[in-house]
């Protein structure tokens, strides 16, 4: 499996944190908390009538560069305010200037459910997102078919759920061997990070059955139509939102 650099970079950043957390914290201990922790409905919050809104908290990215800095608790509030379903917070350190502290205190402030999203590349940051978060990213690409069956499976029995992001047709193929119920296909070719919204089109007829979120190059309320007429049962907006939180507005009232 070829994993396209910059992925893997992150890849990589993420192993390194994991190892640190084994080092630092017991993994049974983890584990109950993280069972213990209350969760709130993430799938049941895309599954809404009209197109749902996961509007993410960024202050960066590797294709964007620096966005703006932002008050996490704050920015998940008008995200709420102005008709987010859900939030969605980077707490990857280095590319995204992100932090589990940005999830807590967004979460903390907001009533909808959240979804932690970073580079998830070890089981026991399955049990991390768990004593705070609602959902986990898993992205197709960092998994064989038995791993991510295997994270998929953890997730549920923490709580979480698992939001399994793709980009082409193995991908696709290998989401919906492993069990996905919520499949993220992302716009975006993390390889040289172009942006085709036809990307969504192309997959979105292959995915049926599963929840399907839009993610990457929504900037217009033509293209939250556009995602939602090709099948998209919510969109994820980032850079966008940051940039201007009314277009959460916007977008919230498409139906």
């Amino acid at each position: 499996m070829t994993i396209p650099n910059v992925l893997e970079d992150l890849a990589s950043a993420a192993k390194r944190r994991a190892e640190e957390l084994r080092a630092n914290i017991g993994l049974e201990e983890l584990r109950e908390r993280a069972t213990a922790f209350e969760k709130r409905d993430f799938l049941a919050a895309l599954k809404k009538p009209g197109l749902s809104v996961v509007s993410e908290i960024k202050r960066a990215s590797p294709s964007a560069g620096f966005i703006r800095d932002a008050v996490p608790s704050d920015q998940g509030r008008i995200y709420e305010e102005r008709g987010a379903s859900c939030l969605s917070v980077l707490t990857e350190p280095e590319r995204f200037k992100g932090s589990l502290e940005d999830l807590d205190a967004a979460r903390g402030n907001t009533s909808i459910p959240v979804i932690r999203k970073d580079f998830t590349v070890d089981e026991i940051q399955i049990f991390e997102a768990a004593t705070r978060a609602d959902a986990v990213l898993l992205i197709a690409a960092l998994f064989d078919d038995e791993s991510l069956e295997r994270y998929i499976t953890l997730a549920e029995k923490v709580g979480l759920t698992a939001l399994v992001e793709i980009h082409d047709e193995r991908e696709a193929d290998l989401a919906l061997e492993a069990g996905a119920e919520v499949i993220g296909v992302n716009n975006r070719d993390l390889r040289d990070f172009t942006v085709d919204l036809g990307t969504f089109e192309r997959l979105a007829p292959k995915l049926e059955g599963a929840t399907l979120v839009a993610e990457s190059g929504i900037k217009t309320v033509e293209d939250a139509r556009r995602m939602r007429d090709a099948g998209a049962d919510a969109v994820l907006v980032g850079e966008a939102a940051m940039r201007e939180s009314g277009f959460v507005s916007e977008i919230s009232a498409v139906r």
